[in-house]
């Protein structure tokens, strides 16, 4: 697939860290493509690095082929919505969303906002301020005020961490949703891994300022190439060096035949999720598990002994790596 933007062995180095290191990525246009890894990973440095805000100490950014490297924030194609929207307090919604468009200057301002404000479910609220509308109505405000440039890729960092939960998971579809629409090339900085999952076309995931592994969500999900990335991308079990995810653990009374990996254990305790339960077990040689059970399945007391099972396919092991 064609790449709108590359990211060509890039380092960046601050007086006491090395922030990245020889991070190469292809993103294809017209993706949604998340950075995602724990605090301090390089992630936001490497949107900064895409925006202009910082230089790479050594690497090339390209857009469309050309390197821009030289280019100041301003000149580059890109636009950036950051975690906390930086919006105007003082401006309109209208004149929020207009303001890049007015310093750039050209013709059917107004209808290109008008649009944005269609689009984004705005109509209606043109004349309130950002203190009169709600957190998820800001975060449009701000996607408005970034799309309506029409630029080749659409830089978000963090932009969902500002808001509650509930509301999250609604801007969330909605930010899947939206990106679709307009066919804008989304380059999505986040810690959340749910976020990438239920959002990306493709995932990078970063861990000490290198990437340890490109992929669509359920091929990094199943198929982590690395102890950190299992480890990242949702809760995992260790038992003799090998990683099992807790879906694909069973607990029963009775030890199962049929090729399964059993072990004796005890219930040491669970916690009730709505629609599954958590059941916490400890192993005979000291390893504690948690098993993930369909709620109706999980009347299992604290104390009882019981077998933990699970097939040999859904062991992951990661050869020459530390356990």
């Amino acid at each position: 697939m064609d790449a709108i933007l590359e990211l060509c062995d890039i380092s960046k180095d601050y007086p006491n860290q090395k922030a990245l290191d020889r991070v190469s990525l292809a993103i294809p246009r017209g993706a949604f493509f998340s950075l995602l890894g724990p605090s301090g990973c390089g992630k936001t440095t490497t949107l900064r690095l895409v925006a202009g805000f910082e230089q790479p100490t050594s690497g090339e950014v390209r857009l469309n082929g050309s390197t821009i490297n030289h280019l100041k924030p301003y000149q580059r194609n890109v636009s950036t919505v950051f975690q906390n929207y930086a919006l105007f307090p003082h401006l309109s919604v209208q004149d929020n969303i207009e303001f890049g468009l007015r310093r750039r200057g050209g013709a059917n301002i107004a209808a290109r906002v008008g649009q944005m404000l269609d689009l984004l479910k705005l109509t209606g609220k043109e004349r309130r301020r950002p203190s009169e509308i709600s957190g998820g109505e800001r975060q449009r405000v701000a996607l408005a005020r970034s799309l309506v440039l029409a630029p080749d890729v659409l830089l978000l960092d963090e932009p969902l961490s500002a808001l509650d939960p509930d509301l999250r998971k609604q801007v969330r579809a909605e930010l899947k949703s939206i990106q679709r629409r307009v066919g804008v090339t989304f380059l999505f900085v986040t810690h959340d891994q749910e976020e990438a999952l239920s959002l990306s076309d493709q995932i990078a995931v970063m861990n000490r300022g290198q990437v340890e592994q490109i992929g669509m969500p359920e091929e990094i999900y199943l198929h982590p190439r690395t102890r950190f990335v299992a480890s990242f991308l949702g809760r995992m079990n260790w038992i003799d060096g090998a990683g099992v995810r807790p879906e694909a653990l069973r607990i029963s009374r009775e030890a199962a035949g049929n090729g399964l990996c059993c072990h004796p254990a005890t219930v040491m305790g669970s916690v009730f999720l709505g629609n599954c339960v958590h059941v916490e077990a400890r192993l005979a040689s000291g390893e504690t598990l948690v098993a993930e059970v369909p709620r109706l399945d999980a009347r299992f007391a604290t104390g009882e002994q019981v077998h933990i099972c699970w097939r040999p396919s859904d062991e992951m092991r990661f050869p020459g790596e530390p356990p």
